[in-house]
């Protein structure tokens, strides 16, 4: 494989102090899905600003299909296609006419953009509302139309930031479907952000662990799962006595981090070795209360390469609707 996504020790600093981004390097592959899994506030969005055009790095490099974004950004910006966080379809025009004015942006012939909207409006199952206005839309309805406009000029790269963020459970699966359609029918590259871990690990060929503008680990999600070696026991032992040395003697234990009462204990088998670790803590005089047993799954590599689980609840330094909206078309305009 190519890659068509090359991004060398890139930093990007706001108010000469805040490092949203901070020597970060990757490369993508031509007909991957490639993800940035991290928390609000991590540099996921700034990573695709950059990538996209809208914000220059601060130092660093990244290319796309060999271009580099700053030098030629113009030209970056006719091969690739961007959904933003936010929402920035006009809700004042119907969904064809939405599709209509990103086609104009793009210098789309008239007759192709015709076309391309019905081929696109079937994609994403707007049949029926495409001539309606998208003040009428529900938000996974909006979504959709996005990730349609984000098509009309068949980029070889499309951007996704926090695809489905504030979707229900059914229609992020509906958004999921489009996105797997994307690389199985046409082979796009896609480069998407989320703090989702299952929608990571069900989408992503590799994924980024990202956090504090850093990427703590890269590969392959079932790569990153097999990297924990065991299953992980979460125990909570009452008082101040320090039970390392009583859990690391019990056989098939492989690792312990401790955390005042709370011991993270990776183990080769959880099922066998959990009741051992549970009569070695009491035998010597602890008294557990709590335990879980936890197979390998993407937030405990993220807790295991950041030392804490993803924090879905942060605030989000991402760009308002109103900001979103002027990117895009900043982004589109002069093609």
């Amino acid at each position: 494989m190519t890659a068509i996504i090359e991004v060398n020790n890139l930093v990007k600093v706001f108010n000469g102090t805040i490092r949203a981004v901070d020597g970060v390097s990757f490369q993508v592959e031509e007909g991957e899905i490639f993800g940035f899994l991290g928390p609000n506030g991590a540099g996921k969005t700034t990573t695709i600003s950059v990538l996209t055009t809208l914000l220059k790095p601060t130092s660093g490099s990244a290319t796309i299909m060999g271009m580099d974004v700053v030098k030629e950004a113009y030209e970056v910006r006719k091969v690739i296609g961007l959904v933003p966080q936010e929402l920035t379809v006009d809700d004042d025009l119907t969904g064809r006419e939405n599709m209509m004015l990103q086609a104009t942006l793009y210098n789309v012939p008239r007759k192709d953009a015709v076309e391309r909207i019905d081929e696109l409006i079937r994609l994403v199952k707007l049949e029926d509302a495409a001539d309606r206005m998208v003040k009428t839309y529900s938000g996974g309805m909006r979504k959709r139309l996005e990730l349609a406009e984000g098509l009309i000029h068949r980029p070889r790269i499309l951007f996704l930031d926090e695809p489905t963020l504030g979707l229900d459970v059914q229609t992020r699966s509906v958004m999921w479907e489009h996105i797997k359609n994307l690389k199985q029918k046409h082979n796009m590259t896609v480069f998407m952000t989320t703090h989702y871990l299952e929608e990571a690990d069900s989408l992503c060929d590799r994924i980024g662990l990202i956090d504090y503008g850093k990427i703590m680990a890269l590969d392959t999600p079932s790569t990153l799962k097999r990297s924990l070696g065991g299953d992980v026991l979460q125990i909570k032992v009452d008082g101040e006595k320090d039970f390392t040395p009583i859990i690391q003697g019990v056989m098939g234990v492989l690792e312990i981090k401790r955390e005042g009462t709370e011991y993270r204990v990776k183990v080769l088998n959880g099922e066998t070795t959990m009741p051992v670790v549970l009569k070695a803590l009491t035998d010597n005089g602890g008294t557990v209360t709590r335990v879980s047993l936890e197979r390998p799954n993407m937030d405990q590599v993220f807790l295991e390469y950041t030392g804490r689980s993803l924090r879905d609840s942060e605030q989000s330094g991402s760009m308002n609707t109103s900001q979103a909206r002027a990117a895009a078309i900043q982004m589109r305009r002069r093609h």
